[in-house]
C-alpha cells in the first residue's frame, strides 16, 4: 500500500494549476492533489499543509512567492472569513472562463458528450445584483450584536452589514433593527440552547418596483415594541412597504418557518421579470438576480424554439417564472411542482398578467408525467428546471415517453446535468447546444441550459 511522503504540518512550495468545483486552489505534490483556499490559477505558493488524506491533501496560503497574473487584491473586509464569494481574489474574467471550462468539463467527462460550451453570459454588474438577503443575527464573545454571515461550512456569524452582493440600502435597516433590538431587550437566538427570540433578518427588494420587504424570523409568535420598530424601519428608508414576522420555533437550522404574520403594510411586495409582474411574499420563490434570470429564459426560449401551435410542458415549475415567461410564444403551458405554495403562487402570478393558457398542477415532476402519459398527453417541449439533485431516472424515462421533440434542461448543476444528459443519450436524446449563465457573480456557483432534441431514426 503507497503512503504519502506528505505529512500534517509540513510547508511545501505548490503551483496551482487549476479550480475545484467549490473554488478552491489545486496544485499537486509528488503526485498528491493540495487543495488551497483563496489560490488562483498560476500562483507559486508556500503552502502549509493542515490536512492529509490516502487520495488528497488540504492546505493554506502562508505565501505568495509569485502571484499569478489572475490574482487581484479583495475588495471584501471579510473575503476571507464569510463564505459566500470565493473568487473576489480573480479577475472576473478569469472567474468566467474557469466557469464556461467546468460546464464543457462536467459534459465531456461525466455526460461523454462531444460538446463545446461557447462564451459564458454574464450581467454587466457583479455587485448589487441580489434582490434577497438572509442575515443570522446573534452575540460576539464580548456580547455585541453580530448580523451578516456565516463563515465557510460553519454557523459561526461573520459581521457583515454591507456586503457587495446585495443592495447597499440594507445596511441601514440592519443597523435600525440592531438599535431597535438593544433598546427594547430583544433577545437573539441560540441554536445550541434553542433559546432567544430573533432568529434572522430577512430582506426582499423589487429591482423594478424598490419596494422593500423586511421580515424577522422569530422563535416565538410576537415581538415587543412593534409600532417602534415600525416607525425605525419606515424612517430609515422610505421604500420598506411590508414588515412581516416569521414564525419558526423548531429546532431546526432551516430559516424560515410555515407561517408569517404582516405587522405594516402588505403581504408582499411586486416586481417584474420578463415584462411580466410577480407578486413575492416571503414564501415565494423569486430568483434573487432578476437580470441573470433573464438572460437565462431569453436563452431557453431561444434554444427551445417555441411555436404558436406548440404545447408546452414546464417540469419543476416552481412559481411559475419559465412557463409564464413563454406562455405568449406557445399554444398552452402545462406546470408542475411538488411544493403546493410555490403552485399557488404559480397561479397567482398567471392571474396577475392575464395569462389564461397557463395551468398548474402540484405533483411531483415523474408522477404528473405519468399521468399525463397515460392520458395521451404529448407536449412539443418540456422544460425541466430540477433541483441540484437532477432528474431521478424514473423521471427521464417517463419525459422520453412523452416524446417530445425537443427537451430543454436548465441546471444549477453542471454534473448531475451531464449525469442526466448521458441517460437521456441512451434513450434517444441527442444534447444539441449548451450554454452556461453566470447568474452569481463572484461565487461558485453556475447555472447551463442544454438544448435536447429526438433522435430520428
Amino acid at each position: 500500500m503507497k503512503t504519502n511522503k506528505l505529512k500534517k504540518n509540513d510547508e511545501i512550495e505548490l503551483t496551482i494549476t487549476a479550480l475545484s468545483s467549490e473554488g478552491s486552489g489545486i496544485g499537486h505534490f509528488e503526485g498528491l492533489a493540495v487543495f488551497v483556499d483563496s489560490a488562483a490559477v498560476g500562483d507559486i505558493l508556500k503552502t502549509h499543509i493542515i490536512k492529509v488524506k490516502s487520495s488528497y491533501a488540504v492546505g493554506k496560503i502562508v505565501k505568495i512567492i509569485k502571484p499569478s497574473k489572475h490574482r487581484i487584491p479583495p475588495d471584501c473586509p471579510v473575503y476571507d472569513r464569510c463564505g459566500g464569494c470565493s473568487y473576489r481574489h480573480i479577475r472576473y474574467e478569469q472567474e468566467l472562463e474557469v466557469k464556461r471550462q467546468r460546464v464543457e468539463d462536467a459534459l465531456r467527462r461525466i455526460g461523454g458528450l462531444n460538446i463545446s460550451v461557447g462564451e459564458i453570459l454574464h450581467i454587466e454588474d457583479t455587485n448589487g445584483y441580489r434582490n434577497k438577503a438572509q442575515y443570522p443575527i446573534g452575540f460576539d464573545a464580548d456580547g455585541g450584536t453580530v448580523i451578516g454571515f456565516y463563515a465557510k461550512k460553519s454557523h459561526r456569524i461573520i459581521d457583515c452589514r454591507s456586503c457587495a452582493l446585495q443592495p447597499p440600502e440594507f445596511e441601514a435597516i440592519l443597523n435600525a433593527i440592531a438599535k431597535w433590538a438593544a433598546e427594547n431587550s430583544v433577545g437573539f437566538y441560540d441554536e445550541e440552547k434553542h433559546k432567544g427570540l430573533l432568529r434572522h433578518i430577512y430582506l426582499r427588494k423589487g429591482r423594478t418596483t424598490k419596494q422593500t420587504m423586511v421580515c424577522l424570523v422569530i422563535n416565538g409568535n410576537n415581538v415587543p415594541k412593534k409600532e417602534k420598530l415600525i416607525q425605525a424601519l419606515t424612517e430609515t428608508d422610505e421604500t420598506v412597504c411590508s414588515v412581516v414576522l416569521n414564525i419558526n420555533r423548531n429546532k431546526t437550522n432551516v430559516i424560515l418557518g410555515a407561517e408569517c404574520i404582516t405587522i405594516y403594510g402588505s403581504d408582499f411586495i411586486e416586481d417584474e421579470l420578463c415584462g411580466l409582474k410577480f407578486r413575492i411574499s416571503p414564501l415565494s420563490f423569486f430568483q434573487v438576480n432578476p437580470a441573470g434570470a433573464e438572460l437565462l429564459y431569453r436563452k431557453a426560449a431561444e434554444l427551445a424554439q417555441l411555436k404558436s401551435t406548440d404545447t408546452l410542458l414546464d417540469l419543476y415549475c416552481g412559481a411559475g417564472t419559465i412557463g409564464l415567461s413563454m406562455a405568449d410564444k406557445v399554444k398552452n403551458v402545462i406546470g408542475a411542482e411538488i411544493i403546493e405554495p410555490a403552485i399557488e403562487n404559480a397561479k397567482e402570478n398567471a392571474r396577475l398578467n392575464g395569462i389564461e393558457n397557463a395551468e398548474f398542477f402540484c405533483s411531483d415532476a415523474a408522477e404528473i408525467s405519468a399521468k399525463l402519459l397515460e392520458k395521451g398527453f404529448e407536449p412539443n417541449v418540456i422544460v425541466l428546471d430540477p433541483p441540484r439533485k437532477g432528474c431521478s431516472r424514473e423521471m427521464i424515462e417517463t419525459a422520453v415517453k412523452l416524446g417530445p421533440e425537443r427537451i430543454v434542461y436548465v441546471s444549477c448543476d453542471p454534473a448531475t446535468l451531464a449525469r442526466d444528459c448521458k441517460i437521456f443519450a441512451q434513450l434517444g436524446y441527442e444534447t444539441k447546444k449548451a450554454v452556461a449563465v453566470d447568474m452569481f457573480p463572484r461565487t461558485v456557483h453556475v447555472e447551463c441550459v442544454v438544448l435536447l432534441t429526438k433522435v430520428q431514426k
